[in-house]
């Protein structure tokens, strides 16, 4: 089984939690052949530090260390609607208006704490564009190279099928 092929079947066993685009991105599908947004750097480093809050560094390597910011960057050009985009990167933008009007600096500059009280904040504030960023992010994550290896139990070359095998103590959930 090709891995877009367990990706897929993964998403329809999970009750399609990840939305169409976002699976269409996962599997490397371009969906959108219309006008895209056009990403400067500074949000592409911007996403790095959302995301960064969302799935942090701890014993393994964060959304940062993964590359989240280009998985979404990619995904959100190829495979959702200019409307969407726009409403992406105008929350975006809110996370760090909101960040400079709070704490008079840019999200990015500002230290944990408080950008994990600038994401609780846009929970409440803006939930449509944080559901799309945490779901984009997690799914970037997972999917790298890093998250599937790192923070996931990852078998290059399986061996049978045990559908009932009990995990050691401790251990990491298997990738896909």
């Amino acid at each position: 089984m090709k891995r877009r092929e367990a990706l897929h079947r993964a998403a329809l066993m999970m009750g399609g939690i990840l939305s169409a685009p976002t699976l269409a991105g996962a599997m490397g599908r371009v969906t959108n052949t219309g006008p895209s947004v056009a990403i400067s750097p500074d949000q592409e480093a911007l996403l790095a530090e959302v995301a960064d809050v969302i799935i942090p560094t701890t014993t393994t390597p964060g959304a940062k260390a993964a590359g989240a910011e280009k998985f979404i960057v990619r995904v959100m050009r190829d495979c959702y609607p200019k409307d969407d985009q726009d409403k992406f990167y105008a929350g975006l933008a809110k996370v760090d208006a909101n960040s400079k009007a709070k704490f008079g600096k840019g999200f990015a500059a500002l230290d944990n704490t408080q950008k994990n009280e600038m994401v609780k904040q846009i929970i409440v504030e803006d939930k449509p564009f944080f559901l799309r960023m945490k779901e984009l992010t997690t799914t970037g994550y997972f999917t790298s190279e890093i998250g599937a290896t790192k923070a996931l139990e990852y078998l290059p070359v399986p061996g049978q099928f045990n559908g009932c095998m009990p995990l050691k103590s401790g251990q990491k959930t298997w990738a896909l």
